[in-house]
């Protein structure tokens, strides 16, 4: 007698493989309707699921996510969102924070998850330098789901990523429609691939105008801190005696910028305008109001859940996909910093 296969089910009842696994795990994603007919037909054909084989036996029902900057406004809003979906999805999360991404690439926090049968990983931790270079290989000889949050896109990975190259274009393209000619920029570091997106972003904008006479001039280096926007604000100003506008990479550091301006005797907007990156909510309530880039972290954090449950689904039912990628596309969010008011 020919042996009942999870496909045979899923043929039946019209359903795709991935529906009948999820009935078979109990998952709260399958509407009332769809979970009867799952059952009708499995109970119709005699269908006896494999346990050990299947993995449905002592399954963990459990992500691993690894993080780092979890003080901070962005990681923390998307380790919500994760756990949010996570949470609507009928999953735990285990949870490992690396202190020094520069200096830890994460290997060992690797093993800790596959060792507690974590059944996929999220790994949030930001790209600095080489720290991904060691999964391109490493992630061949496992047989977990991987998906990475914000990193430069290679074939043989999955990943949800910021377009931080057209947030930086947003934030860029505004100051220029509004007029400003001598528009410069704090960087986050440089190590980090966000903060080189949106340079090359704001680098595009100003070739694309006709702007980008004395470039490295409009250029101060930043570590994502209000300090280092005061210090790069000063700094610009020391190289551009024409400064009117600057785009910082995150809102901390454009919080530095304002200082610095206050502290100079410049008025923002009128004499100096300012835009940040990120949309934290205190940005609403600097004084002016601040112009931002919005991330989208929410559904970047959803995304990311909701694409590794895809592939630990396909791989439970023995169905074989490509690596996904997936963009958030940023917005803008325009407040009284950015504004020309002289036009």
């Amino acid at each position: 007698m020919t042996k009942i296969t999870i496909k045979d089910v899923a043929e039946r009842a019209g359903v795709s493989a991935m529906t009948v696994s999820r009935v078979l795990n109990k998952r709260p994603d399958v509407s009332d309707k769809t979970r009867q007919l799952v059952k009708d037909v499995i109970e119709e054909l005699g269908y006896a699921p494999n346990m050990a084989a299947r993995g449905l036996k002592g399954r963990s029902r459990t992500l691993g996510v690894v993080a780092t900057g979890i003080e901070y406004y962005g990681p923390s809003r998307t380790l919500a969102s994760i756990e949010k979906r996570a949470n609507e999805l009928g999953l735990s999360l285990l949870l490992s924070l690396i202190a020094d991404p520069e200096i830890d690439n994460g290997e060992d926090t690797l093993i800790h998850l596959l060792s507690h049968q974590a059944e996929g990983i999220l790994w949030a931790v930001p790209e600095i330098g080489d720290n991904r270079e060691w999964f391109c290989e490493r992630i061949q000889s496992i047989n977990t789901p991987v998906v990475f949050l914000n990193m430069e896109p290679r074939p043989q990975l999955s990943m949800s990523a910021i377009d931080n190259f057209y947030g930086g274009k947003l934030a860029t393209e505004h100051l220029a429609e509004q007029g400003y000619q001598h528009i410069g920029i704090v960087t986050g570091p440089l190590t980090w691939w966000e903060a080189r997106q949106r340079l090359e972003g704001w680098r595009s904008v100003l070739i694309e105008k006709g702007l980008d006479a004395g470039m490295d001039a409009l250029i101060s280096y930043g570590d994502w801190t209000p300090a280092s926007g005061e210090a790069g604000l000063l700094q610009l100003l020391g190289q551009v005696s024409s400064l009117d506008a600057i785009f910082a990479s995150n809102d901390q550091m454009a919080l530095g910028v304002l200082k610095a301006a206050r502290e100079v005797g410049l008025r923002v907007p009128e004499d100096l305008a300012v835009v940040g990156f990120d949309s934290i909510p205190e940005s609403a309530f600097f004084s002016p109001p601040l112009t931002t880039v919005k991330q989208g972290l929410t559904e970047m954090g959803s995304t990311t859940v909701n694409m590794l449950n895809r592939l630990i689904e396909a791989r439970d039912v023995g169905e074989e996909i490509p690596p996904l990628t997936k963009w958030i596309t940023p917005q803008l969010v325009v407040r009284k910093s950015s504004i020309n008011i002289k036009r």
